[in-house]
């Protein structure tokens, strides 16, 4: 059985491309125009993995479709955007999207990008049955839930592959490519830019003062690690 695709975006061109394109390497494809169908359409026909522009005239925008999509589904979701600044970047990570795809693409970038999101999705985690304590955070690999000084935080499923990847290599930096192969897998190997705005944002609801990191610490031009001093 094929996966299935759910193509958000209201301009009938881009459907058609898109639904052409993903048809010929033999996904199945579903289309709907604006924000308030989406979210139905994941309710009720499941699919495997949502593309979703951004800007949607006349409906709620794809930022506030992947937030309420993030209420109920962890499903792999990529954001269409015609320009992708670092602001628009975090907001959508905000949310809970998974990848960006900048417009125009080619198709064999957008298949690319959505084998890799798809592969990420089956790929198992190593269930590991103890926690890790790194001063007030708390990571329960079992339960894939994070909590900060007493208070369960909530991540997207992005940010909590990156954290667990530290966590289980904590108080050693891992590079940057390490943990673009590891997170994003190794067609991401390139993309610093990606690792930054997940770090910056990780780090927001982590650390007390994220300007002043106390857990998620920097290497220079090397990479990232999860301090815990106590380990």
């Amino acid at each position: 059985m094929s996966e299935k695709i759910l193509v958000v975006d209201d301009d009938p061109r881009m459907i058609r491309l898109v639904s052409e394109i993903l048809k010929a390497v033999g996904y199945s494809v579903l289309t709907v125009s604006d924000g308030e169908s989406a979210v139905e359409a994941v309710a009720m026909e499941r699919p495997d993995l949502v593309l979703l522009d951004i800007r949607l005239e006349n409906s709620i925008d794809g930022y506030e479709v992947c937030r309420r999509l993030r209420e109920f589904s962890d499903l792999p979701i990529i954001m269409l955007t015609a320009k992708a600044q670092e602001k628009d970047m975090l907001h959508g990570f905000d949310v809970g999207t998974d990848d960006y795809l900048t417009k125009p693409f080619s198709a064999k970038e957008l298949v690319a990008r959505i084998k890799v999101a798809l592969r990420r999705a089956r790929r198992q985690e190593e269930i590991v049955t103890t926690s890790v304590m790194c001063g007030q955070i708390e990571i329960n690999f079992a339960r894939h839930s994070v909590k900060v000084r007493e208070q369960t935080i909530s991540l997207t499923p992005t940010e909590y592959r990156l954290l667990a990847q530290m966590a289980q290599n904590v108080n050693r930096v891992l590079t940057h490519q390490d943990l673009l192969i590891a997170v994003w897998g190794p067609e991401y190997r390139d993309d610093v830019d990606y690792l930054r705005a997940y770090i910056r944002y990780l780090r927001r609801k982590l650390e007390v003062d994220p300007s002043h990191p106390e857990y998620v610490l920097t290497s220079p031009g090397v990479g990232y690690m999860l301090s815990c001093p106590d380990l």
